[in-house]
């Protein structure tokens, strides 16, 4: 069977057990078979018409598949163990400019049609678009296959309620909702079948069977996924949270190439005070994943406490590996920056055209009606990249918002001849806050573009961060113009973040094991490179005469013999993901292999990428209910957030920007103009809010 027909029942149901009828499961269309289903999701006329609902990265995989099979079947063999890409960080001496030209020759070069001999920053994720989405569909378990084919045996009744069941369990839905009037109607709207109440399962049906066979289902799932850490590795990622009742509260996810998956709940609160019981609790997760596949454990705080238990937990296994969430750095890092005098008035300053703009109805107005009916106002899923993101699409409207200034409806406006409408208009037009504008989005929006980049679809960026943060430093000097009066400010902030929380010997170990970096003209080992080497060398091995062979075998691999000659050629390094190249070219280095996949499959992000809802696993551990319901609860908690983060491989990438703007934020709503709300809640019904 090919490799895209493999792939293929990740996205169809069968309805018979023959196979001869499948439904899409994105437009609901039936066709005769996973072949044709293949053709309905590529786009590819003629078996059968185009899928319009598919998402725009399925549907150029299959095409991809049936216009190259023999590309896809050269993917299907190296994909086994991996998913991977990203870029740095050093201490970033003025002397690596050379460096810097000599990236931009490569460059120009590459644009000229010449080989390329790096990923850079900027072009990482383009340069490995096509494993980014074989590494998302290609990993598909066997039992989901044996499902696919079970489910072609169930009744369409039953199959029907199974469905639902699971929309009810993915979401966190109340189960009384299928009894709404709006529910109802949503399933008359979608024409499910004729007699329609038969096909609605009860609560009772929610809360019993079908969660029972859900419960079934993810175990197997769950089951697979571990089968993989013992040749990957894998990473425990902490997801805590303070909740309203002041709770210090955890969810627990594994993650690994194959897929990420939730193991418990817990609420830390009295051990957040006592360093042994944290560490307890700590090592009883460990020893439940199994500490020979632990390669780290990811923490989403900086608190005291946890720095101490990781410390703890490093001296008690020595193959595992402490670090914080990358996301949560680089945030802390665009915290700090937000902090410097001069960042932090320029931000004053904007926050004070944004507040008169958007709590002034026939402003904002006259503001959209200029930019384009676009929000001026940039939101975030992560807070400290909000006002950076805001402050760029400032700059972007700086000439828009000075017309909208001097327009004749602004002159004409009773708000121009006002105090705070003349210190607002003088301030879009002083030349000074926009030269401050300037600098403040050139130091921050590289570390914005770090948070888009690692979040974009929680892939194992081990291979790339380190490379990452040097290239940060680097963009940030050359946009400002190499004076290090400006830039060093910015450059101390990041290196503090990143050498106090941040790095990891397995971030540089990364660095010198992608081959992307190893084999180009510019790569870099310094002190601190090597030392990360050696330190998880000889913490993942602990063996002297396995420490031995893996010496001499990074001999092998730093002179580029062997199978590693032959993964560089035709700029392989560039395009397979590091972990796959390792697996399939580093065969006569086995011992180094086996590290270097380990390794390489790790992320270096937390479990924020996931965006996993807190409310039930608040629920769930809130005291007080019979055994009964609380195991209920526990079942359901583990069918949720497993369903979640099963289906977040195959989601579109997740943007760190928000769809919408708190209507309550701070850079729209201010105390001082609650004199003026009678007035703004008059005009507020008219504004076209798109």
């Amino acid at each position: 069977m090919s490799s895209a027909a493999k792939d293929i029942y990740n996205h169809g149901m069968a309805l018979d057990p023959q196979n001869k009828k499948v439904q899409c499961n994105y437009c609901g269309e039936i066709v005769a078979g996973f072949n044709c289903l293949l053709h309905h999701l590529g786009g590819i006329r003629g078996k059968v018409g185009e899928c319009q609902d598919t998402p725009p990265e399925v549907r150029e995989f299959f095409k991809n598949s049936l216009s190259d099979v023999k590309l896809a079947a050269n993917v299907n063999e190296i994909v086994d163990l991996y998913q991977l890409a990203l870029p740095l960080k050093r201490d970033c001496p003025s002397s690596r400019t050379g460096n810097v030209v000599k990236r931009n020759k490569a460059e120009n070069a590459r644009s000229g049609g010449s080989k390329s001999t790096k990923c850079t920053f900027v072009d990482s994720i383009t340069k490995n678009s096509l494993a980014t989405i074989s590494s998302n569909y290609y990993n598909r378990s066997t039992s989901e296959r044996t499902v696919s084919s079970r489910e072609g045996q169930i009744s369409s009744l039953s199959l029907t309620k199974k469905c639902i069941g699971r929309f009810f369990y993915e979401n966190g839905i109340d189960f009384d909702s299928a009894e709404t009037y709006s529910f109802r109607k949503m399933m008359e709207v979608a024409r499910i079948g004729i007699d329609i109440k038969r096909h609605i399962p009860s609560p009772r049906e929610l809360k019993g069977v079908i969660l029972d066979h859900e419960l079934n289902e993810i175990q197997d799932y769950v089951k697979d996924i571990r089968r993989s850490w013992p040749s990957t590795g894998c990473s425990i990622l902490l997801d805590g949270w303070i909740d309203e009742k002041g709770r210090n509260l955890i969810n627990f996810i594994v993650d690994c190439p194959v897929g990420p998956v939730y193991l418990r709940s817990a609420d830390v609160s009295a051990l957040m005070v006592d360093n042994n019981a944290l560490k307890l609790l700590l090592e009883g997760v460990i020893e439940e994943v199994g500490i020979q596949n632990v390669v780290q454990v990811i923490s989403c705080t900086t608190s005291e406490c946890m720095e101490a238990v990781g410390k703890q937990l490093m001296e008690k296994y020595r193959s595992l590996f402490w670090t914080v969430s990358a996301t949560h750095c680089v945030a802390l890092m665009l915290e700090k920056v937000g902090m410097l005098e001069l960042v932090r008035q320029t931000i004053d300053k904007a926050k004070a055209i944004t507040k008169f703009i958007y709590s002034r109805a026939s402003i904002l107005k006259l503001m959209r009606r200029h930019i384009g009916g676009y929000d001026l106002v940039k939101s975030s899923k992560i807070k400290a990249a909000m006002p950076f993101l805001t402050l760029e699409s400032m700059l972007m409207e700086k000439k828009n918002l000075e017309d909208m200034f001097g327009s004749l409806e602004w002159q004409n406006s009773p708000w121009a001849l006002k105090n705070d409408g003349k210190k607002v208009a003088h301030l879009v037009g002083d030349k000074s806050f926009w030269g401050e504008v300037t600098i403040s989005v050139k130091a921050a929006i590289p570390l914005v573009r770090v948070l888009s980049l690692i979040n974009e679809d929680g892939k194992p960026y081990m291979g790339f961060i380190y490379e990452t943060m040097d290239q940060v430093k680097e963009t940030i000097s050359q946009e400002l113009g190499m004076r290090k009066t400006q830039y060093i400010p910015f450059w101390n902030i990041i290196d503090e973040i990143w050498n106090t929380f941040l790095h990891s010997p397995l971030h540089a170990a990364g660095y010198f094991l992608n081959p992307s970096f190893h084999y180009t003209e510019d790569f870099y080992s310094d002190t601190e490179v090597v030392g990360g080497l050696l330190i998880t060398i000889v913490r993942m091995v602990e063996d002297q005469a396995i420490q031995d062979l893996v010496s001499h075998q990074l001999n092998v691999y730093r002179g580029c013999h062997g199978g590693f000659k032959m993964g560089t050629e035709d700029d392989k390094q560039n395009h397979v993901p590091p972990a796959a190249w390792w697996s399939c070219f580093g065969g006569h280095c086995p011992d180094l292999q086996k590290i270097a996949i380990r390794i390489l499959s790790q992320t270096c992000n937390g479990a924020e990428s996931y965006g996993l809802r807190r409310d039930l696993a608040e629920k769930l551990l809130t005291n007080g209910r019979n055994l009964i319901e609380q195991q209920r609860l526990i079942d359901l908690a583990y069918v949720h957030y497993n369903l979640q983060l099963r289906h977040s491989k195959v989601r579109k990438k997740c943007k760190i920007e928000a769809s919408e703007v708190d209507p309550m934020d701070d850079w729209i709503v201010d105390e001082a103009y609650a004199q003026e709300e009678t007035e703004f809640q008059k005009w507020w019904p008219i504004i076209d809010r798109h």
